[in-house]
């Protein structure tokens, strides 16, 4: 819902669908009755509506290599792809997160990629 009422406010932004969407969205774009998991048919919807660009709201798609898949179908999409997605779900699916558990953890920083 806050990634389409964003969008919603852009001037360069036309029709907007969210799919499946929910009484919420619908106030801001078009639902579409097709799961987020269902990748295939999302392409499709892609293809056939001419969309410009695809905004992935939620893990689940990601996790199923949306971004991957749109991008083997020379689709624009914006999200990352499943080895990046597959960083941050494993953070929030981590025993680890349990910070109690945890004297100390060890990061790093990246300054710079290619």
């Amino acid at each position: 819902h806050a990634l389409a009422w964003k969008l919603k406010q852009s001037p360069q932004v036309g029709e907007i669908f969210v799919a499946p969407g929910n009484a919420g969205t619908s106030l801001l774009a078009k639902n579409v009755n097709i799961k987020a998991t269902d990748i295939l048919a999302l392409a499709d919807f892609a293809k056939k509506e001419k969309i410009n660009l695809t905004v992935v709201g939620s893990d689940d798609p990601l996790a199923l290599c949306i971004v991957d898949e749109f991008q083997r179908q020379n689709l624009k999409i914006w999200g990352p792809s499943q080895a990046a997605a597959q960083v941050k779900i494993f953070r929030w699916s981590s025993p680890m997160n349990n910070l109690e558990s945890i004297t100390q953890r060890k990061f790093f920083v990246i300054t710079q990629f290619r």
